[in-house]
């Protein structure tokens, strides 16, 4: 991985901020993808494009994997990749809402080496390199230590407790919270906000890959809802759930899943 590949996503996260912020989410034009993907904004194209020009710009011979450009296979040919959620939590950017982020990450042989998760309405900036630790801010940061299920926080939307879903029934005395940002929930573990998160839907990779190498190198630890390693620039972009936290408290999830 080139060194300054974290100084290369960190710089074009600050810019995309910048464009991002120059819309007003409810005034700023929306559609609706097809197959009830979800919303899309005209600020959304607007930082795709941005981020496109800066990092395609300095990284010709990267692949290119976002949520807001039409996928093809030329990026399985490239050692390396851009994975990239140009606003992730759309919804949240639409309602005016401020906890919707940019996810920027690096994937080198289906690994994410560089990392970023930006909140520009909350001036909140993690990052990560693969063995240099993860930063809020430019602050280390660690995961939670908790490993009791009772005790833990867990960020979870309501269709990942069903009982069924678990060993017994779902846990039923941790507290549950949300965030419409994957990119978001992740980091608020890997900053110990929180204990956990998981998510048990098919999962695009954009929406976890940055948070995924910013949680590990935080100390935590990152697998797919039934405890496989994670690996990016899949033929089919999508990984089955995840879940991500502290050491224990995340072995003790995978444990009581069904």
């Amino acid at each position: 991985m080139p060194e300054d590949d974290l100084s290369l996503l960190i710089d074009a996260a600050l810019k995309a901020g910048a464009v991002a912020r120059g819309f007003v989410g409810a005034t700023a034009k929306r559609w609706d993808k097809p197959d009830n993907a979800g919303p899309v904004t005209e600020a959304d194209l607007a930082v795709n494009d941005l981020l496109l020009a800066e990092l395609r710009g300095a990284r010709p011979g990267y692949g290119w994997l976002s949520e807001e450009t039409e996928d093809n296979t030329d990026r399985l040919g490239h050692e390396r990749v851009f994975i990239i959620d140009p606003i992730d939590g759309t919804r949240s950017f639409v309602e005016g809402s401020d906890t919707w982020a940019h996810s920027l990450a690096v994937a080198e042989a289906g690994e994410v080496t560089a990392a970023v998760v930006y909140l520009p309405m909350r001036d909140m900036l993690y990052a990560a390199s693969r063995g240099g630790g993860a930063t809020l801010n430019g602050t280390p940061i660690r995961t939670s230590e908790v490993g009791d299920l009772a005790e833990a926080t867990v960020l979870a939307a309501r269709p990942a407790l069903v009982a069924e879903r678990w060993h017994g029934g779902a846990p039923p005395v941790f507290k549950r919270s949300y965030r419409p940002s994957l990119a978001y929930r992740m980091a608020l573990v890997a900053d110990a906000s929180f204990d956990a998160m998981i998510t048990l839907r098919r999962t695009w990779e954009w929406d976890i890959a940055a948070g995924t190498l910013i949680v590990a190198e935080a100390g935590g630890t990152c697998t797919t809802a039934t405890g496989a390693p994670l690996r990016f620039n899949n033929p089919d972009p999508r990984v089955d759930g995840i879940v991500a936290g502290g050491p224990m408290v995340q072995r003790a999830l995978i444990d009581a899943l069904a």
